[in-house]
């Protein structure tokens, strides 16, 4: 585990954008090919604005995406699929990309295609309530299937609202398909981009506490290659000394 503290936002999706980039062009020299996985959200709009200006070969880049609501449709202003549509997918030419769709048959297809390769990079967001993807506390650590239907807690449902993305909290759905905790932990090389004082108490939680399905985030810790970018607003509450 790796511990980089940026200036704000803008330098760290800067400094994350270009150590991505790194890992994925590693990836593309060792196979030819790479597998990625990205989050969306606020936090992730200056690391994916900077990652589309690194040099990669994105036509031999897939990308997979996290997670999205059930039943929401794209034209949403709260889509993740569309998110990723604006702000990635349309800016880079990749190989491939396989959207999180909200639908029981969208979820089997990924079950599928995920499984059929390792994902060499997973850019992968920690919620206000220490959520990976939308694994609400208390997550399940040991289901197997790779994209599982998740119900939203409160305080996940407050962040959407407080980001913009819904009115109020009884606007935001019930429910997500996601990426599962276990298959996030088998990408190679998982980094997390966290900044923005509203990530302060969840950065405290993950770094300073003991390995729980309350704080979700705690199980990117036991992961061999996890690098945690934070800003000084993400990193102020950061005063106890970190356990992994």
């Amino acid at each position: 585990m790796e511990i980089r503290i940026c200036k704000d936002s803008f330098e760290l999706g800067k400094s994350a954008a270009k150590y991505t980039a790194a890992s994925i062009n590693s990836a593309i020299a060792e196979k030819g090919v790479a597998r990625i996985a990205l989050s969306t959200g606020a936090s992730q709009f200056d690391t994916l604005a900077a990652l589309i200006k690194e040099d990669v070969d994105w036509t031999k880049v897939e990308m997979f995406h996290l997670d999205e609501y059930v039943d929401l449709p794209e034209s949403h202003v709260a889509s993740f699929r569309k998110y990723l549509k604006e702000k990635f997918t349309t800016k880079v030419n990749l190989k491939a990309a396989y959207f999180v769709e909200g639908t029981e048959e969208n979820r089997k297809a990924l079950c599928k295609k995920i499984s059929e390769a390792p994902i060499d990079v997973g850019l992968i967001g920690i919620g206000e309530n220490a959520h990976i993807a939308f694994n609400d506390p208390p997550a399940n650590f040991d289901i197997e299937e790779p994209y599982i239907v998740v119900n939203l807690n409160d305080t996940c449902k407050q962040q959407q609202v407080g980001e913009g993305w819904f009115a109020t909290v009884n606007d935001v759905p019930k429910q997500a398909v996601s990426m599962s905790v276990k298959q996030i932990m088998k990408c190679k090389k998982i980094i997390s981009c966290v900044p923005y004082a509203v990530k302060a108490d969840a950065i405290f939680k993950t770094l300073s506490g003991e390995f729980s399905n309350q704080v979700p985030a705690t199980m990117l810790k036991t992961h061999k290659d996890f690098t945690l970018y934070i800003d000084s607003d993400s990193a102020s509450k950061l005063s106890l000394p970190i356990v992994w």
